[in-house]
């Protein structure tokens, strides 16, 4: 594909009755095939190995389960040590179409975007075939995402059909990234901190039969400290230690004034009630005013934010 050269990682975990299918439907343009047996309790891998005759195909095994991120982090390290230029993720259960990968392709050889990711919420007439619950698990975690990884062009951040450039890969500190659901998500906080420039691909959902290994109770439990501790750091990675600037006093500032207005307020409310005598004019509005002006700092800071997305890929020349 443009003179890249291009692998696909696909890891293995209960995909025993798809993967066949998925590796043949993989076209001409792919260089090589990493199936990650992730410790598959039904044996993809040995299955792949014994079947699939397809030289681009390579069998990695993971003696012990990584998680999903532990095996496309395998996979990666090995794309990698083969000097690959752009390194597809594609799932083996059979909803990602494979004939999708020269579009996730083509912004990376083309020197536009260091990653792609799919966004199953772009055509809105494929939405119907999302589960419901699904579909609204996914529209609260895309704003969270937004705000905790800095990419609020982006949607559908557990979308795990992607795409990354190898000067990106190469400097993304693949040993801290989450290795279990949160994969998707953290990986994008991680590309953030180096810059690098994402893009949505549309695609349409697919779903068999078989249920996603992401339950919404899983998420709605372990993912909000995730993304607070993802965003604090983003926070602080750009706008303290990197660069102070308008967006970082704003900030500041803005969360000082809604805090002191808030908490002044509640305390004259609670005051009020217990002795049944209305707060004074004078009371009321020293609350008010500094929620009002915090307020309006916040979305100052939320539009400076908003703009500060990475525009120069990391592969780009004078990047």
């Amino acid at each position: 594909m443009d003179g890249k050269r291009v692998a696909v990682v696909i890891p293995c975990y209960r995909v025993r009755q798809h993967i066949l299918g998925v590796i043949a439907a993989i076209g001409d343009g792919v260089d090589a095939i990493l199936v990650v047996d992730d410790a598959c309790p039904e044996r993809s891998g040995d299955l792949v190995a014994a079947e699939c005759r397809d030289p681009r195909v390579e069998v990695l095994r993971h003696a012990e389960n990584a998680g999903v991120g532990g095996a496309v982090m395998t996979g990666y390290l090995r794309a990698l040590a083969e000097d690959i230029d752009i390194v597809v993720k594609v799932d083996g259960d059979g909803q990602m179409d494979p004939a999708l990968i020269p579009s996730f392709v083509g912004p990376l050889a083309s020197g536009r975007a260091d990653y792609t990711k799919g966004n199953r919420f772009f055509w809105l007439d494929g939405l119907a075939e999302m589960p419901h619950l699904r579909l609204f698990g996914n529209a609260v975690l895309s704003f969270i995402a937004k705000l905790a990884t800095g990419y609020w062009h982006l949607m559908d951040p557990t979308n795990g059909y992607t795409a990354i450039h190898r000067t990106a890969l190469a400097a993304l500190p693949l040993h801290r990234i989450d290795r279990r659901y949160f994969f998707e998500s953290d990986i994008l906080f991680r590309l953030y901190t180096i810059r690098a420039v994402a893009l949505d691909v549309p695609m349409r959902a697919r779903y068999g039969t078989e249920t996603s290994s992401l339950s919404l109770r899983r998420a709605a439990l372990s993912f909000p400290l995730k993304y607070a501790n993802r965003f604090a750091k983003r926070f602080f990675y750009a706008y303290v230690l990197r660069d102070f600037n308008a967006g970082s006093a704003a900030t500041i500032l803005g969360s000082l004034l809604v805090l002191a207005g808030g908490g002044f307020g509640a305390t004259k409310w609670i005051a009020s009630y217990a002795s049944g005598v209305a707060a004074s004019t004078g009371s009321v509005m020293l609350a008010a005013i500094p929620l009002l002006l915090g307020g309006h700092l916040l979305i100052s800071a939320f539009n400076f934010d908003i703009g500060n997305a990475p525009t120069r890929p990391l592969q780009s020349p004078d990047a």
